[in-house]
């Protein structure tokens, strides 16, 4: 059984500058729903304010609830902030929150958006605008549903926001697994950084994750785990320097599964990168990605 958390805000509509496209949030949930897995659907209530600012800056906070970001930010974060976008921002940022949560119960669960790890403190970067992963992880240990939270990051791109507004913290690490010459030109400092070069496959992939994940649990033993599962180190993606295939991919999300599954350990994951001119395809592998760590998941026993 796949939970997955979706809302219908999840589509903006197409702001009016801007190059990123929303198109692929609806179509996962379409390849979900024709996939005929068992799946069953839930939807966020949008994060309130006061959660957002215990990581950001409350003035950014408050232009972004307001739709008046300066231009120079909206330039960052690649779109407009329109009333349509902070009602999206706000229901993704519930959604990892919610995922995270379902985890508990079931052992694994999925936000089909999010995954905003480039956005910093007082500003959005890279088309985030709020960073969930960094919100979530913080409200999980206030609230005492966690102690010690791994952030694996393995997406194309490092998460540079997301180890900035970590930074320091002994209860939350960062792992990030990334093209050392992608986006951002400038990297902030993870509790571990594997920059890796350009075009490593499938093999040099998984070398570099089975050699370091393993070796983050046993040092850190965390107690939860969020997922940044970006299918951006495709071969294909537009965005990415890397060259995993389909397999690849499937390899890589069910060896971060059973890390945590055969550790007793929840995992939530949020959607991350992807980028192409078929948004279907793109659709399609992150709808995969999921169904591939639900199946890993339901291979582990979770008290019920």
């Amino acid at each position: 059984m796949l939970h997955v958390v979706h809302h219908a805000d999840y589509m903006a509509p197409r702001p009016d500058r801007g190059t990123f496209r929303f198109d692929k949030y609806h179509l996962v949930m379409e390849e979900l729903r024709a996939s005929g897995a068992a799946m069953t659907e839930h939807a966020p209530e949008p994060m309130p304010r006061e959660w957002l600012e215990a990581v950001h800056c409350p003035d950014y906070v408050d232009a972004v609830f307001r739709a008046a970001v300066p231009r120079d930010k909206e330039r960052r974060i690649g779109f407009p902030v329109t009333p349509a976008i902070t009602s999206r921002v706000r229901h993704t940022n519930g959604g990892t929150w919610l995922a995270a949560r379902l985890a508990m119960r079931h052992g694994y669960a999925a936000n089909s958006a999010a995954g905003s790890h480039h956005a910093l403190h007082d500003t959005g970067a890279g088309y985030c605008v709020f960073n969930d992963l960094a919100v979530a992880a913080n409200r999980l240990i206030a609230t005492g549903d966690a102690r010690r939270i791994l952030i694996v990051d393995l997406d194309v791109h490092q998460g540079d926001g997301t180890a900035s507004l970590t930074a320091g913290r002994e209860d939350i690490f960062t792992l990030s697994l990334h093209a050392e010459k992608n986006f951002p030109v400038r990297k902030a400092r993870s509790s571990r950084d594997v920059g890796l070069p350009d075009g490593v496959d499938d093999d040099g992939y998984m070398a570099a994750l089975t050699r370091h994940l393993p070796e983050v649990f046993a040092d850190f033993a965390p107690d939860f785990v969020l997922y940044q599962a970006g299918v951006d180190p495709h071969h294909r993606d537009k965005l990415g320097r890397l060259a995993l295939t389909d397999a690849g991919l499937e390899l890589r999300d069910r060896f971060v599964v059973a890390e945590a599954r055969r550790r007793g350990l929840a995992i939530a994951s949020a959607l991350g990168g992807g980028y192409g001119d078929d948004a279907r395809e793109v659709a399609a592998r992150h709808a995969a990605s999921m169904l591939a760590m639900a199946d890993e998941n339901a291979r582990a026993a979770w008290p019920t």
